[in-house]
Protein backbone atom coordinates (compact mmCIF):
# COMPACT_ATOMS: atom_id res chain seq x y z
CA UNK A 1 0.00 0.00 0.00
CA UNK A 2 2.89 2.54 1.09
CA UNK A 3 4.25 1.93 -2.23
CA UNK A 4 1.14 2.35 -4.45
CA UNK A 5 0.36 5.38 -2.12
CA UNK A 6 4.10 6.54 -3.63
CA UNK A 7 3.53 6.30 -7.17
CA UNK A 8 -0.17 7.87 -6.81
CA UNK A 9 1.70 10.85 -5.11
CA UNK A 10 4.03 11.23 -7.99
CA UNK A 11 1.34 10.43 -10.47
CA UNK A 12 -0.67 13.59 -8.65
CA UNK A 13 2.36 15.73 -8.95
CA UNK A 14 3.39 15.86 -5.86
CA UNK A 15 7.17 16.29 -4.79
CA UNK A 16 8.23 13.18 -3.33
CA UNK A 17 10.45 14.11 0.08
CA UNK A 18 12.64 12.71 2.12
CA UNK A 19 10.02 11.45 4.68
CA UNK A 20 7.99 9.78 2.49
CA UNK A 21 10.38 8.15 0.51
CA UNK A 22 11.39 6.83 3.84
CA UNK A 23 8.08 5.57 4.93
CA UNK A 24 7.69 3.69 1.61
CA UNK A 25 11.05 2.19 2.14
CA UNK A 26 10.24 1.21 6.05
CA UNK A 27 7.09 -0.36 4.27
CA UNK A 28 9.37 -2.52 2.21
CA UNK A 29 11.49 -3.52 5.29
CA UNK A 30 8.33 -4.82 6.89
CA UNK A 31 7.46 -6.45 3.86
CA UNK A 32 10.78 -8.12 2.77
CA UNK A 33 11.04 -6.06 0.32
CA UNK A 34 14.76 -5.62 0.01
CA UNK A 35 15.48 -5.32 -3.35
CA UNK A 36 11.94 -2.46 -3.63
CA UNK A 37 13.86 -0.74 -0.80
CA UNK A 38 16.92 -0.42 -2.49
CA UNK A 39 14.99 0.59 -5.73
CA UNK A 40 14.12 3.58 -3.68
CA UNK A 41 17.33 4.55 -3.05
CA UNK A 42 18.42 4.58 -6.32
CA UNK A 43 15.49 6.56 -7.07
CA UNK A 44 16.07 8.87 -4.52
CA UNK A 45 19.30 9.66 -5.51
CA UNK A 46 18.03 10.48 -9.15
CA UNK A 47 15.05 12.37 -7.65
CA UNK A 48 17.94 14.37 -6.01
CA UNK A 49 16.15 13.82 -2.40
CA UNK A 50 18.35 13.38 0.42
CA UNK A 51 18.92 10.12 1.73
CA UNK A 52 19.28 10.24 5.95
CA UNK A 53 19.79 8.21 8.59
CA UNK A 54 16.36 7.00 8.76
CA UNK A 55 16.10 5.97 5.00
CA UNK A 56 19.33 3.94 5.40
CA UNK A 57 18.14 2.68 8.58
CA UNK A 58 15.20 1.22 7.15
CA UNK A 59 17.00 -0.17 3.92
CA UNK A 60 19.88 -1.98 6.04
CA UNK A 61 16.58 -3.59 8.05
CA UNK A 62 15.04 -4.79 4.53
CA UNK A 63 18.54 -6.40 3.42
CA UNK A 64 19.15 -7.16 7.18
CA UNK A 65 15.73 -9.24 6.82
CA UNK A 66 16.13 -10.82 3.02
CA UNK A 67 19.38 -11.95 4.60
CA UNK A 68 21.17 -9.94 2.19
CA UNK A 69 23.99 -9.52 3.99
CA UNK A 70 26.49 -7.54 1.89
CA UNK A 71 24.03 -5.22 0.54
CA UNK A 72 23.20 -4.12 4.42
CA UNK A 73 26.98 -3.71 4.79
CA UNK A 74 27.40 -1.67 1.53
CA UNK A 75 24.83 0.59 2.71
CA UNK A 76 26.99 1.42 5.78
CA UNK A 77 30.28 1.91 4.00
CA UNK A 78 27.64 4.23 1.51
CA UNK A 79 25.97 6.13 4.81
CA UNK A 80 29.67 6.59 5.76
CA UNK A 81 31.39 8.50 2.47
CA UNK A 82 28.00 10.91 1.98
CA UNK A 83 28.42 11.81 5.38
CA UNK A 84 25.15 10.36 6.95
CA UNK A 85 25.32 9.66 10.49
CA UNK A 86 25.33 6.14 11.49
CA UNK A 87 23.08 5.41 14.40
CA UNK A 88 22.81 2.90 16.71
CA UNK A 89 19.79 1.27 15.23
CA UNK A 90 21.02 1.19 11.99
CA UNK A 91 24.27 -0.77 12.86
CA UNK A 92 22.18 -2.74 15.09
CA UNK A 93 19.81 -3.79 11.69
CA UNK A 94 23.34 -4.13 9.59
CA UNK A 95 24.68 -6.89 12.51
CA UNK A 96 21.57 -8.82 13.76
Amino acid sequence: QALRLLVEMASAHVKLSTISYSAAVSACATGGQWDQALRLLVEMASAQVQLNTITYSAAVSACEKGGEWDQALRLLVEMVSAHVELSTVTCNAAVS
